[in-house]
């Protein structure tokens, strides 16, 4: 299994408008975080995690030529905004089958009205096939990639997290329910929410995040959704052996 680091940003994205922090003028590339997402390859099924608002750069970034399908973990613009440009992947490769709860549903089909209830012609509309998930009813796409869809509480909003087989990916969340705590046992690799070092209400902060890790206890763990608060060079001392900072461009096998 190959994991590419799409983003590893929060929602504004890394520089943020307006900013001359430390961070936000580095000129270290790692501190450089489009919106979060992830790209997941094994055994031929190549899975994208969330349409981020910057999808189409980084689909140009990273030659990003077909999906087999897309995983959405909720319905936040840093998350969804982006679906529109899968419409080069449809014309070369055709509908594209895309996962979502019932109420990201609701809001994907409100946002993206035109998708769903054409009313013009002109300029091509996304192919796609919606299928819904529920918290811990597990699918397979291809013979070997198994993925379970797993609740995590995002403020007060449910999210969805996602197990493929050893390698499990929970990004915008403040609380893991138990039962998603005891089916993210046994990873080879966790990818982890952590928005910055103070704490967040709806976000694990960098002690939040490690004690979730501590009780878990992945091989390797990356933790995701930075916001500028977190400077790569400078803060990656906070962090144990098997813990890191990810950052765009990480490819992980």
């Amino acid at each position: 299994m190959r994991l590419t680091f799409l983003g590893t940003g929060t929602s504004t994205g890394v520089p943020a408008i307006g900013c001359d922090c430390e961070t936000c003028t580095s000129t270290d590339p790692r501190d450089k975080r489009l919106r979060v997402s992830v790209l997941v390859e094994h055994a031929e099924q190549i899975v994208l995690v969330d349409t981020s608002a910057d999808f189409r750069q980084q689909a140009l970034r990273h030659n990003i030529r077909r999906l087999d399908a897309v995983l959405i973990t909720h319905s936040h613009v840093d998350h969804i905004f982006g679906l529109d440009d899968v419409r080069p992947i449809n014309f070369r490769h055709g509908a594209l089958g895309v996962y979502a709860q019932e109420r990201v549903w609701c809001d994907i089909r409100r946002v993206f009205k035109y998708i769903f209830e054409p009313s013009h012609f002109g300029g091509g509309l996304p192919q796609l096939i919606p299928h819904v998930v529920e918290p811990y009813a597990p699918f397979c796409l291809g013979n070997e990639l198994q993925i379970t869809p797993l609740l995590v509480i995002h403020g007060r909003l449910p999210v969805m997290a996602y197990r493929f087989n050893d390698f499990a990916y929970a990004t915008d969340l403040s609380e893991l329910p138990t039962e998603t705590m005891n089916s993210l046992r046994d990873l080879d690799v966790l990818v982890l929410d952590c928005l910055r070092i103070k704490p967040h209400p709806t976000h694990l902060n960098v002690e939040q995040a490690l004690a979730v890790i501590e009780k878990l206890k992945p091989r390797r763990t990356f933790l995701t959704h930075l916001a500028h608060d977190i400077k790569y060079a400078r803060d990656a001392h906070l962090l144990p052996d098997g813990v890191e900072f990810a950052y765009d461009g990480l490819e992980v096998t």
